[in-house]
């Protein structure tokens, strides 16, 4: 399965935004020191991720803020954003099987009604997790990083 490496960094960037961004100027450059990603890259995260209304984003003079609360911003809001047929691409099916042999003929009406029940599955788990979940098991990790 395939999800794409941005659709990690998008949620990166989101509990940084999170995290930080009431007491600084959250900018694509802080957020790509954060995240290990360019600047470019979390630019068009940050912009695909205002075009879906999670974000605010003052570009030149930086500044990020998220404009919805964590429990309306689901993985699959946020996979859908930065990668719109991100389902679509999440099984590959082999392009040309041979018309003259009745497995090769067939095979695609099999796995297209199989794999569709898959995207439908991933779909439905990714509308329920949410960033109010994620932020949650970031702050249970940093008080277990806390020495007793």
């Amino acid at each position: 399965m395939y999800i794409s490496a941005k659709c990690s960094v998008a949620v990166h960037c989101l509990l940084f935004i999170h995290e930080y961004g009431e007491t600084h100027k959250v900018t694509s450059d802080l957020l790509s020191k954060s995240s290990g990603s360019n600047p470019v890259t979390i630019r068009g995260i940050l912009s695909a991720l205002k075009k879906e209304g999670i974000l605010s984003v003052r570009f030149g003079s930086g500044g990020a803020k998220l404009l919805c609360p964590l429990e309306e911003i689901t993985l699959y809001r946020i996979c859908k954003a930065i990668e719109p047929d991100f389902l679509i691409k999440t099984i590959g099916i082999h392009p040309m099987p041979s018309p003259y042999c009745p497995v090769g003929r067939n095979i695609h009406g099999v796995l297209d009604c199989t794999y569709e029940t898959i995207r439908l599955d991933l779909g439905r788990s990714l509308q329920n997790i949410t960033m109010a979940e994620i932020v949650e098991s970031y702050h249970r990790l940093l008080r277990e990083e806390q020495p007793q």
